[in-house]
């Protein structure tokens, strides 16, 4: 095994470095090393990655492998018997830092991947689907309701995707990038919204005759996205604010969400790690099609090209759960 071992920097805002010839961590007892094949980019690292709102503060640069947490690779050392070297995992680094070639976990961070996986690397999108299924347990299901899903990068596809097997009546995928709406459709959506060409409110108000949706959930990660999905419930309806936002405080339309008696709806943090294998075997037995969304799978020495691309996904169609490989 390696000695040492490559990794990401974040350097300053909008900008990585890449680094070789850092030491490889040693596992602690009831820890595993792991030798990462592939690290995929979130949402939740492009605030970090940019600088914004809250991350402005960050004291750069930032430690290497900063807030990567989307792994999958291979057991190389173990010191928990029940997870022998050579298995391939899907995981998450102890110290949430998975923008490396190897770093160490804990069991209750990992699930198994099939025996037979013909592709590894499709299985990390299991760990956003992860989020996504302890986010819909929060719930009463979706059933013959009508649903509207505002951001359709990722974890807005996925959503989108569940929602529709789940026995949704209608599912509206909303996004300001047309190319991603193609997905959308690929993906299930009832009807597609281009919100960078009309008003996003009243083509739902046209779309379900007046009466706006049951479920709305906010996957885009911005200001207006939350503004814009707040205004879809009907009465009483539910607000899925999914998306992380980048600052403490941002503008929010609360005398609508009041007197419209929206449940609004949160979810985020470690509860997720509780469904990794469900996730990875959701996958491996049934939701096949997700797979595609690993894409694009880049190089680790093209990394600055991917962070850019994923900040700015208009000018990289295609680019969805992009992906490095190390």
């Amino acid at each position: 095994m390696k000695s040492t071992m490559r990794a990401i920097l974040f350097q300053s805002p909008g900008h990585i470095r890449l680094l070789d010839g850092l030491p490889v961590p040693e596992p602690r007892e009831g820890e595993v090393l792991i030798q990462c094949t592939h690290a995929g980019l979130c949402g939740t690292n492009m605030g970090p990655y940019l600088g914004e709102g809250r991350w402005s503060k960050t004291a750069w640069p930032a430690p290497p492998g900063w807030m990567g947490h989307e792994n999958v690779g291979i057991i190389v050392s173990s010191r928990y018997s029940e997870w022998p070297t050579g298995t391939f995992v899907l995981a998450q680094a102890a110290d949430y830092n998975g923008f490396v070639e190897f770093f160490t976990a804990k069991p209750a961070a990992m699930a198994r991947l099939p025996a037979d996986a013909r592709d590894p690397g499709a299985f990390l999108l299991a760990q956003p689907l992860a989020t996504i299924l302890r986010a819909l347990a929060k719930t009463e299901p979706a059933t013959h309701q009508r649903c509207a899903v505002v951001g359709q990068g990722p974890i807005g596809l996925m959503f989108t995707y569940l929602l529709r097997r789940a026995g949704a009546d209608q599912v509206i995928a909303i996004d300001r990038v047309p190319w991603r709406l193609e997905w959308s459709r690929r993906f299930g959506a009832t009807h597609v919204v281009d919100a960078s060409a009309s008003d996003t409110v009243e083509e739902v108000r046209r779309l379900t005759d007046g009466k706006m949706v049951d479920v709305c959930v906010e996957a885009g990660s911005t200001p207006q996205a939350l503004i814009t999905a707040a205004h879809l419930p009907r009465r009483a309806g539910r607000l899925f604010a999914f998306g992380v936002p980048h600052d403490d405080l941002q503008p929010f339309p609360w005398y609508h969400t009041v007197t419209n008696e929206t449940r609004i709806i949160t979810s985020h943090g470690p509860g997720c790690l509780d469904y990794f294998q469900t996730a990875v075997n959701m996958m491996a037995d049934g939701c096949e099609q997700l797979a595609d969304l690993v894409t694009p799978r880049v190089p680790w020495d093209q990394a600055a090209e991917a962070f850019a691309n994923y900040a700015d996904p208009a000018r990289a169609k295609g680019s969805l759960k992009t992906t490095l490989l190390f």
